[in-house]
């Protein structure tokens, strides 16, 4: 996905990982500033996308350093109405300098979220907290612009 080539309003919100029923988070999890939540995030997100699209957004993703596969699952789990994209490789948060968290021998993106108008950033918001809040942030800054 490139990013940069799409036209009008993108959101693009990025969360340290996606957790799976049943499998236990990393050590010392919850004690990681801003590693809580992601979940949260995505559905929020999810439950809000209709007034996302309605305030301008006309592209939504999340964003992780999961591969495509784990993103994959979390959409249809979460049925999620938008993609998750897959930093894998962190070449993206590698040239765009972006925080990372390193946790039980994994190199994670901390939480925040971009908003590109075609395809600059215009917007970030981080550090996202709490990161269930996060879309009614976005749609604020959004409503602002309108």
């Amino acid at each position: 996905m490139d990013l940069a080539s799409l036209n009008g309003w993108t959101v693009v919100y990025i969360f340290p990982r996606a957790g799976r029923p049943g499998e236990t988070n990393p050590d010392g999890w919850d004690l990681i500033p801003g590693a809580r939540g992601c979940t949260t995030q995505s559905c929020s997100f999810r439950d809000y996308f209709a007034e996302l699209r309605s305030h301008g957004a006309d592209y939504l993703f999340g964003l992780s350093s999961q591969d495509v596969a784990w993103q994959q699952e979390t959409v249809e789990r979460l049925e999620l109405p938008f993609p998750l994209l897959a930093d894998d490789e962190l070449k993206l948060a590698t040239a765009m300098k972006f925080p990372l968290l390193r946790v039980n021998g994994m190199t994670l993106l901390k939480g925040m979220t971009l908003i590109l108008r075609d395809g600059l950033i215009e917007e970030v918001f981080y550090p996202v907290f709490p990161p269930d809040r996060n879309a009614d942030d976005v749609i604020a800054w959004l409503s602002d612009r309108k």
